[in-house]
């Protein structure tokens, strides 16, 4: 099992940009058969004003978008009161650490976030 390669907001805005080096590294990782994944929030965050939406479309397309369904937002509801942190501040983060959580190991995070992602990715 190859693993996962999951993206937060910054780390699928790359790729809405062609940032080169993340267009290269999700390629990569769908090449070696790295499952390259996102979070339906995730996709909301990141989509920028200025990206034209098929450009948008296009990354989707090579992305696996997970749903935040009911059981994703208890979990991510278990990390916000296990760290004492607030909903509206890290509801974002908490639904992204809950998929991280969940998605098939190994998994690497791409983040511009790492102290949040792993405090919420750890032990709650």
């Amino acid at each position: 099992m190859p693993g996962t390669l999951l993206l937060d907001s910054e780390g699928l805005s790359k790729p809405y940009r062609k940032d080169r080096t993340v267009v290269a590294l999700v390629q990569a990782a769908s090449e070696e058969g790295i499952r390259v994944a996102t979070s339906a929030m995730t996709t909301l965050e990141a989509d920028y004003e200025r990206i034209h939406p098929a450009r948008i479309k296009w990354v989707l397309s090579r992305v696996d978008v997970h749903d935040v369904t009911k059981e994703i937002t208890d979990e991510a509801a278990a990390l916000l009161r296990a760290h004492h942190l607030h909903g509206h501040k890290d509801a974002i983060d908490a639904a992204f650490a809950a998929i991280a959580r969940s998605t098939s190991q190994p998994i690497t995070v791409l983040t511009s976030d790492p102290e949040d992602l792993t405090l919420l990715c750890g032990p709650p």
